[in-house]
C-alpha cells in the first residue's frame, strides 16, 4: 500500500478559493463538475419554461374551444335567421344555395388566412434558457481565451 499525502488526495481550501494556486487535476475536476452542474441547471430551466408555457397554451386551448363551440351555435342560428329572411322573397331552396355559396367562400378565404398565419408562426422554443446557454457558452469562451 502506498499513502497518499493529503495535500495531493483533495484540494485544499486555498486550492478550492484560488485557482492559480489549485492543480491541473484540481482545475480540471472543478470543471467537469461545474460543466455538470451549469448543464443540469441548465435543463433544469428548460423544462421549468415548457412546463409553463404548456401550461398557459392549455388553458388558453380550453378557454378558445369553449368560446369556438358558443360561436358555431350564435353563427348556425344567424345562418337560420338569414335563410328565413331571403325566403321571404325567393324559393326557400334558393335562399339557403345563396347562403351556403356565401359560407363557402368565407371558409375558404378563412382557411387560406389560418394557412398562412400557421407557416408564419416560430417554433415553441424556451427563449431565456436559449440566451442563458449563450451567454454561458461566450463566459468559457472568454475565459478559455485568457
Amino acid at each position: 500500500m502506498t499513502a497518499q499525502i493529503p495535500s495531493q488526495a483533495t484540494p485544499t481550501r486555498a486550492a478550492l478559493s484560488q485557482p492559480a494556486d489549485a492543480t491541473t487535476g484540481e482545475l480540471v475536476t472543478r470543471l467537469s463538475t461545474q460543466i455538470s452542474e451549469l448543464v443540469r441547471g441548465e435543463l433544469a430551466l428548460a423544462k421549468a419554461e415548457l412546463a409553463q408555457k404548456g401550461k398557459r397554451a392549455g388553458i388558453g386551448a380550453g378557454l378558445a374551444g369553449t368560446a369556438g363551440v358558443l360561436a358555431l351555435y350564435g353563427v348556425g342560428a344567424l345562418i337560420t335567421t338569414v335563410i328565413a329572411a331571403l325566403a321571404l322573397v325567393l324559393p326557400v331552396w334558393a335562399a339557403a344555395l345563396i347562403v351556403a355559396v356565401v359560407i363557402f367562400i368565407v371558409a375558404g378565404v378563412l382557411g387560406l388566412l389560418g394557412k398562412n398565419q400557421i407557416q408564419r408562426a416560430a417554433p415553441p422554443v424556451p427563449e431565456s434558457t436559449v440566451e442563458s446557454v449563450k451567454r454561458d457558452v461566450a463566459t468559457v469562451s472568454e475565459r478559455i481565451k485568457r
